[in-house]
């Protein structure tokens, strides 16, 4: 059980509630400063006082007053008109990360909101009843407002919620449950809705697997160096202790663990004096990577334990400011650098598997892995399937965050489009994972025509694990569907806590 409390939330104790269903409950102080910052909100109310989202309209209408009487009907007439998203939905986990981070920030007690609409969030989780949210339509500015007004719709019994392949009618599922759906009331629907939860929420999804693939890459290259006599010289720990970055040193320790007791890499001067750059440099680049997540890692951690909404209340409630901080600029600037960090795994991935497959790279191994060469064509094509996700990946990584576009007449006239970056990350992840995948059934047939037995016992056991669910090439076959199940058993990895 992990206890939300409006901070301390980690990435590992969002891998916990994600792909373990770890179940939440509200911390008791933060359940007392949601009581007081509601308390507030009802006395605004009572006493007539003029605030934008309790009795105002919303973006340009914030200057238009809401007569008391109309205050619930404002607050569905948001949900239901700020409902437009389009396209399909966002995955089921990203839908119940969308709920924890908005019940985590809503927690820290700037918004207002009743506990009632806080208790039924984290049935939600723990129940896991997750909305239906498309994908598209949001500006990342404003608060991903199009995204969560579709979870919103799910607590006042409008929306869809996930069953499988199904969409069942929410009003259906609270009938189940025995529970009532949500009455809104002043400044709730805005609370639900201003907030970066859904390019956050994806971005949490993508820095998880992004991790479970950034560990994985190494030990793919790793049977590639195998594979192709590779130097272990060049991870050398003095080499990398002399440029002074943590995460290029870490990378170099990895590559020998993994590499230790294997027969088939070399030493400098056995067969050549230095390798290509793509197993070379494999602590420089795959570090750098690593770098990017560092970053990454420590952006989201902030954002998933901030008050992102608008307008706050602070000092216990008396003062309501206005601001920005749904402004998804900082995450925006994170999913661009992590899309940027993640294609590069893929871009080395595939010049290593260039080097397995051509016959005047790959020392002495068939051409193209053939079992016989002209007749066969083995690995060929799976080297242009990993190019082709490679140069997707390259149109896929422009940021998304140089780009704005005025809404609200012009009132919200800078929008940080983080959504989209954080969109296009998950692409990107999705063909790093393929293009990892098409390394791994190459090196995994390569070692083979150097000796299993001779391989390290790490590595070894890797090669096992893929040789029980994919045969050996001895002719050509439908290949997508090995890369299909090698997809499955590196994503399923990213349930795990930590590397191996």
């Amino acid at each position: 059980m992990i206890s939300l409390k409006g901070s301390e939330l980690t990435l590992e104790d969002m891998r916990a509630i994600l792909y373990h269903n770890e179940q939440v409950k509200l911390d008791k102080n933060a359940i007392e400063v949601v009581v007081k910052s509601r308390t507030a909100v009802e006395k605004i109310v009572k006493d007539r006082r003029t605030v934008y989202g309790i009795n105002t309209g919303f973006g340009k209408f914030s200057d238009v007053s809401i007569e008391e009487g109309d205050v619930r009907t404002l607050q569905l007439h948001l949900i239901r008109s700020h409902a437009c998203g389009i396209g399909p939905p966002f995955d089921e986990t990203v839908s119940r990360a969308m709920i924890v981070l908005r019940l985590n920030a809503l927690l820290k007690g700037f918004s207002g909101i009743r506990l009632e609409v806080l208790e039924r969030l984290a049935y939600m989780v723990n129940n896991r009843i997750h909305p239906v949210i498309p994908q598209q339509g949001s500006l990342g500015a404003s608060g991903d407002l199009a995204p969560l007004s579709h979870l919103a719709l799910v607590l006042i019994g409008e929306g869809f919620v996930m069953d499988n392949e199904k969409h069942i009618p929410s009003n259906e599922v609270w009938a189940k449950h025995n529970l009532q759906p949500i009455v809104l009331e002043a400044k709730e629907g805005l609370a639900l809705i201003n907030g970066t939860q859904a390019m956050t929420a994806q971005g949490v999804v993508n820095w998880l697997e992004s991790e479970t693939l950034a560990y994985q890459s190494e030990w793919i290259a790793a049977m590639s160096m195998e594979a192709l006599h590779g130097i272990t010289d060049a991870f050398h720990p003095a080499i990398h202790e002399a440029r002074g970055y943590s995460e290029q040193v870490a990378v170099a320790h990895r590559m020998l663990k993994w590499l230790e007791g294997s027969k088939l890499v070399t030493k400098q001067g056995e067969k050549r004096v230095q390798d290509a750059y793509s197993l070379r440099c494999i602590p420089q680049i795959h570090g750098a990577s690593w770098q990017v997540l560092t970053y990454v890692k420590e952006k989201l951690e902030i954002e998933i334990n901030a008050a992102t909404d608008n307008p706050l209340l602070v000092e216990n409630g008396e003062v309501v400011i206005s601001g920005g901080n749904f402004h998804g600029q900082p995450i925006a600037f994170a999913m661009d650098f992590l899309k940027i960090g993640i294609a590069e795994l893929a871009n080395v991935s595939e010049r290593r598997t260039e080097r397995l497959v051509n016959p005047q790279l790959n020392e002495g191994l068939p051409p193209f892995l053939s079992p016989q060469p002209g007749l066969q064509s083995g690995a060929m094509i799976l080297q242009y399937a990993a190019a082709s996700l490679v140069s997707e990946n390259k149109t896929l990584a422009h940021p998304a965050s140089v780009d704005s576009i005025p809404s609200s007449a012009n009132q919200e006239d800078h929008v940080s489009m983080g959504t989209i970056g954080a969109r296009h990350a998950a692409q990107i992840i999705q063909n790093v994972r393929s293009v990892l995948a098409i390394e791994a059934l190459c090196a995994t047939q390569a070692v083979e025509y150097r000796g299993v037995t001779l391989m390290s016992p790490s590595l070894l056991k890797k090669w096992q694990d893929i040789r029980a669910f994919i045969p050996s090439i001895t002719k050509d076959r439908i290949f997508h569907t090995d890369v299909e199940k090698l997809n499955f058993y590196l994503k399923e990895e990213t349930t795990k806590n930590k590397e191996e």
